[in-house]
């Protein structure tokens, strides 16, 4: 029998974090994460865990990166000028493949933008925000519940695939209370990163024998290696050998690309007859629900797709989805991002109309429900 509270969105995902066996947190205190590093202060002690706060969000970016490499989980949080800090160091963990989840409450931006309002702008820095080809999982919640087991999920992913994960609320999602069930230990698959199967002498951490994705062992035991942002030959250590290097930024995309159907998660609701769908993510795609129920009262068949992983983005499902309906709606507060991705992916084969809010409230159901009447006109 699991535990049943009443928790605010961040405050879920910290224990989340906890759940999928996280024991290392470093991060630096900003509008509208902070309740997600309070959580962790209070609870990390306890199980023999540790939390640092840092002095800025690039070191807490580099601490995370440092406990991962000894073999603990580990986790930051942050939002919007925050996350932008961290981008160099984020970059570093998609080239040296070190796992860790970063957990980013979107806030109004650009810069300090508007700290206590929502927004679903970073959506594309959690793919572009850092310079370079890499790989890129982002998930975007849209319910405390899903707060907690997402975060578990990003977990898992970011150990089994040797990857950086985001997991990004927006603020309503972050900053909501909701009942959620904390399930027993084990309930909830947890996975750990797989060690090394060969003997100290003969690892390398980028071995690609066993495939794309190469064991790691933990920095500072038995098993010695070496870690360099720059590009590396399989023994970690620096190479500029053209063909190496290639090959290498090929395989650390690849080992995502190969496994979308294991990583990219969405909801279908109520599209087997609809003729117009919206698209959308997080909190608004709770307003979108609404709206189509309230659709469907009034006799228009529309349905929902929520997007739960964010990147890889579901192109396969949205271009399949858009050869069946007569419109897409993407509801979606910051210009345009999702809109761009859906229409790219529907190619032409059904058309797409935006609905834009920046201005720190969130769309509201009747906004989509007339956004829905004037696309079908």
């Amino acid at each position: 029998m699991g535990k049943i509270a009443f928790l605010q969105g961040n405050e879920a995902c910290a224990y989340g974090a906890l759940y999928a066996g996280c024991r290392f947190f470093a991060g630096y205190p900003i509008t509208p994460s902070t309740e997600v590093a309070e959580v962790m202060a209070k609870e990390l002690p306890k199980m023999g865990g540790k939390f640092i706060q840092m002095e800025d969000e690039i070191g807490a970016m580099a601490a995370v990166i440092g406990a991962s490499l000894t073999g603990v989980k580990s986790l930051t949080a942050t939002s919007g000028p925050g996350f932008s800090l961290k981008q160099e160091n984020l970059g570093y963990a998609c080239i040296t493949e070190i796992p860790c989840v970063i957990v980013n409450v979107m806030r109004g931006g650009p810069s300090t933008g508007m700290p206590t309002g929502p927004s679903q702008s970073d959506v594309m820095q959690a793919k572009w925000g850092t310079h370079g080809d890499h790989p890129s999982i982002c998930i975007v919640p849209a319910s405390v519940q899903e707060l907690f087991t997402e975060t578990v999920r990003a977990f898992n992913l970011s150990e089994k695939y040797r990857t950086p994960v985001t997991v990004m609320p927006d603020e309503i999602v972050g900053h909501m209370r909701e009942r959620v069930e904390i399930p027993e230990p084990g309930v909830i698959p947890v996975f750990d990163r797989v060690p090394p199967a060969v003997a100290p002498d003969q690892y390398m951490p980028y071995d690609t024998r066993f495939g794309n994705i190469p064991p790691l062992a933990s920095f500072g035991s038995e098993y010695r290696f070496h870690v360099t942002g720059l590009n590396k030959a399989e023994d970690g250590f620096p190479t500029t050998r053209s063909d190496i290097v290639q090959k290498e930024e090929e395989r650390q995309l690849r080992k995502i690309d190969n496994n979308i159907d294991d990583i990219v998660t969405y909801e279908e609701y109520l599209l087997d007859d609809a003729e117009v769908a919206i698209v959308a993510f997080g909190s608004t795609a709770r307003s979108a629900r609404f709206a189509v129920r309230e659709a469907r009262k009034a006799g228009i068949r529309a349905g929902l797709f929520r997007i739960i992983t964010y990147w890889p983005f579901p192109e396969k499902q949205i271009s399949a989805l858009a050869g069946k309906v007569r419109a897409i709606i993407t509801p979606e507060m910051n210009l345009g991002m999702t809109y761009y991705e859906v229409s790219r992916c529907a190619a032409g084969k059904a058309p797409v109309h935006g609905l834009f809010r920046v201005d720190g409230e969130p769309i509201n159901p009747g906004q989509i429900h007339a956004k829905i009447k004037e696309a079908l006109r």
